[in-house]
């Protein structure tokens, strides 16, 4: 269990993390969302002892983590796969980890087979691709088989199959009742594979809920209808306070009532309906809703007069 209490870190006159208060529990996939900037990296270093906050805590297992006796046995993390030297083998990395953290050798050849670089373990990792540095990462943080896992942008360069790979990996950790923590800014990985959502802005806690919750809570409801009487139903929606919206496939989207509410309303105006639907809300439409305001860079338009192409502040990290 990773418990955050208070926990806030300035940089100067940046404030990265502002009073976060979060715990992420056992036996669930935890996804940490939030804008670039908004201080998820910052967050996780912090958890991993590689920054101090300004003031609050945070514990893993009830503990400091500079103050675990065998860390790797109990935290493994993904942070930057590209921190390792690239003269050295994968099985050469992964033994250097094992020996300094009192674990034993064949764990490594057991983690290198398990992410898939079983064949290649004698090369060089300066020769591997993106997606082959991110499973050799994945394999570090496995290697002392530890019960809190937090990955970082884990899918970062695998191809389909290497994905569904680590989402299936990680829903058996979590099965084996591990903690398993992870951020991502692939909203579709995440709302197929998380349980739980932890989201933040501009360093405060802007959601702590399940992912069906989030998506119902921050979108709105919409429905797919087709009519042969397009022109009337529009007219009577919009009296009805709702807004309607064509989907450019001959139909159209109406915010603001409900799939009975049209119904009746079509009913009992004499209007044949060929399609009646509720659009499933997403978790990135979701997302993009709540942290609208959080969101530090904001593109422009291309060729849009009245947008910059760049527009917001700098933040020290995402």
């Amino acid at each position: 269990m990773i418990e955050a209490r208070g926990l806030t870190k300035r940089y100067g006159d940046t404030v990265a993390v502002d009073g976060l208060s979060f715990t992420v529990e056992p036996g669930k996939i935890t996804g940490f969302l939030g804008p670039n900037g908004a201080g998820k990296t910052t967050t996780m270093r912090i958890i991993l002892g590689l920054d101090e906050p300004t003031s609050g805590e945070v514990t893993v297992n009830g503990k400091r983590f500079a103050s675990l006796a065998q860390p790797m046995r109990e935290v493994g993390a993904l942070l930057d796969a590209k921190a390792l030297h690239g003269g050295r083998s994968a099985h050469s990395h992964l033994l250097c980890l094992a020996q300094t953290n009192n674990l034993p050798g064949k764990r490594v050849d057991e983690v290198l087979g398990l992410v898939g670089l079983g064949e290649v373990a004698k090369k060089r990792a300066s020769g591997f691709s993106l997606g082959m540095g991110q499973r050799l990462g994945i394999a570090a943080a496995l290697l002392g088989d530890p019960q809190i896992l937090m990955f970082d942008e884990p899918v970062n360069g695998l191809d389909p199959e290497g994905i569904l790979w680590i989402r299936n990996l990680m829903k058996a950790l979590a099965a084996e009742g591990r903690t398993v923590f992870v951020s991502s800014h692939l909203m579709s990985e995440m709302e197929n594979t998380a349980d739980h959502l932890i989201v933040i802005g501009r360093g405060r806690l802007i959601a702590d809920c399940t992912v069906d919750e989030f998506i119902a809570a921050n979108s709105q409801l919409t429905v797919r209808v087709r009519t042969p009487q397009q022109d009337q139903l529009t007219k009577l929606i919009a009296a009805a306070g709702a807004t309607v919206r064509d989907d450019g496939a001959d139909a159209m989207i109406v915010t603001g009532l409900a799939v009975s509410e049209i119904g009746d309303l079509a009913y009992d105006n004499s209007v044949r309906l060929h399609e009646l639907a509720p659009v499933n809300a997403s978790l990135e439409q979701a997302f993009m809703d709540l942290t609208a305001s959080s969101v530090q860079f904001h593109a422009g338009i291309p060729g849009d007069p009245d947008q910059h192409a760049l527009t917001g502040s700098g933040a020290r990290n995402g």
